[in-house]
Formats: structure tokens, C-alpha cells, sequence
């Protein structure tokens, strides 16, 4: 991948599905196909929540969050005052949710967030948390499946808590061979650049940060 689709801003690297609806890279839609397909074969029906993301939404979403208009969480779930935090503090916050525009590994393609349709509740606009995907919770089985089979198919868990500066997302696929050449490929100074021309919040905090906010949050990942 060039600079501009490391950095979700180019679209040249994607393919776009019908069934399921989504955006992913030419090289991870056929694996995810047959994830699903393998799934279906389970009784699952294995839908993204999320796939690609470009460089503006992620831009969109890490701004609303700095100023306040999206909800932020802690480490434990529970949801905080963006306003109340020092502007460092905000940063910190928010980047344990939500990654920075040019360095989210939804902009390859590669990532997709997942839940199992036959199991999600009619009118949920929050799927994707931790107690949904745990013991008891409406997504257990799927993800008991995809620890056992996940692997199969080139999947792994990037953030499981344990090495990575971003909480544990238990939905969050990344398909490892592509991957992981993408994350390689994704230097420090590529995204300084795409972060300098931008209307980030928080930028004249950020930017001082890059190197260490690029070992934590860009190579610190749970590996396979």
C-alpha cells in the first residue's frame, strides 16, 4: 500500500461487497467471504459492523470525541467528561478507544469489526462492547467460534488488552497476511504527514507525541 491508502486516503487498495455490505482490501474480502461462509456453517450469521473507514470519518470521530459532542470511556467502560480533562488527558482518553485519523487499521482494509446477526437485538446502536461478547452475553458463541476457527481463515485479534495500548476489542478482526505488511509500511513520518495538513483537535498535542503514540498505538498490538 502507497502513503495515501495507509492513511485512509485513497481508496485504490478496496474491493466492495454486495453480501455482506462492505468495504475491504482486494486481498482480505475473499478470506472474510469464506470466514463467513464457515460460519454460516456453524449457525452464525457473521455481519460487519464496521469495515473500512477513510481518514475524514476517523477525523470526524476522534474531533467529536475532543470536543466533547461524542461520548469517551475510561479503561473500565465508564463513560467520562471529555471537558473536565486537560488537554493532554483528553488525547490519553480518547486514545484508548479510538485510534487517530492516519493511523487506524480500518483505513486498510483489513480490519473489520463483527457481530452475529441472528443474535443481535432489533435497535442496538451499541454493539460492540465488552459484555456482549462475554459470558452470558448475546455474542459469546460467536466469539468462542471464531477463537477456535478464526485462525483458519488469516484472522487474528490485534487488541486484546494484553500488548496493546488500545483496549480489548473482542470483535475486532484483522486479517494478519496483509496486515501486517500495511502496519510495517506505516512510519512515523507518513503519518506526520498526513496528520499536518489536517484540522485535528488537540494537534499541537499530538504532533510532539507521534513517535511515542506510534510504539504504543500502531506497532504495540497482541500478535498472533
Amino acid at each position: 500500500m502507497n502513503p495515501l491508502e495507509l492513511t485512509g486516503r485513497a481508496v485504490t487498495h478496496l474491493r466492495s461487497l454486495d453480501e455482506p455490505a462492505c468495504t475491504l482490501h482486494r486481498d482480505t474480502a475473499r478470506p472474510f467471504l469464506n470466514l463467513r461462509r464457515a460460519a454460516a456453517g456453524a449457525g452464525f450469521d457473521l455481519i460487519p459492523v464496521s469495515s473500512f473507514r477513510d481518514f475524514d470519518r476517523q477525523l470526524a470521530i476522534w474531533n467529536a470525541k475532543f470536543r466533547g459532542d461524542r461520548p469517551i470511556f475510561d479503561a473500565n467502560s465508564v463513560k467520562i467528561d471529555a471537558l473536565r480533562l486537560s488537554l493532554p488527558e483528553r488525547v490519553d482518553a480518547i486514545l484508548l478507544w479510538s485510534a487517530l485519523p492516519g493511523a487506524s487499521r480500518h483505513h486498510w482494509g483489513t480490519d473489520v469489526d463483527v457481530v452475529d446477526a441472528a443474535t443481535l437485538v432489533p435497535g442496538d446502536t451499541d454493539p460492540l462492547s465488552i459484555e456482549k461478547f462475554s459470558a452470558g452475553g448475546p455474542f459469546e458463541p460467536l466469539a468462542q467460534w471464531l477463537q477456535a476457527h478464526a485462525a483458519q481463515f488469516g484472522f487474528f485479534w490485534p487488541y486484546r488488552g494484553v500488548l496493546s495500548g488500545v483496549r480489548a476489542e473482542p470483535w475486532h478482526l484483522s486479517f494478519a497476511p496483509t496486515a501486517e505488511t500495511a502496519r510495517r509500511a506505516l512510519t512515523v513520518e507518513v503519518w506526520r504527514e498526513a496528520l499536518a495538513g489536517s484540522n485535528l483537535e488537540g494537534k499541537a498535542q499530538v504532533l510532539p507525541r507521534l513517535e511515542q503514540f506510534h510504539a504504543r498505538y500502531v506497532a504495540g498490538i497482541d500478535w498472533p
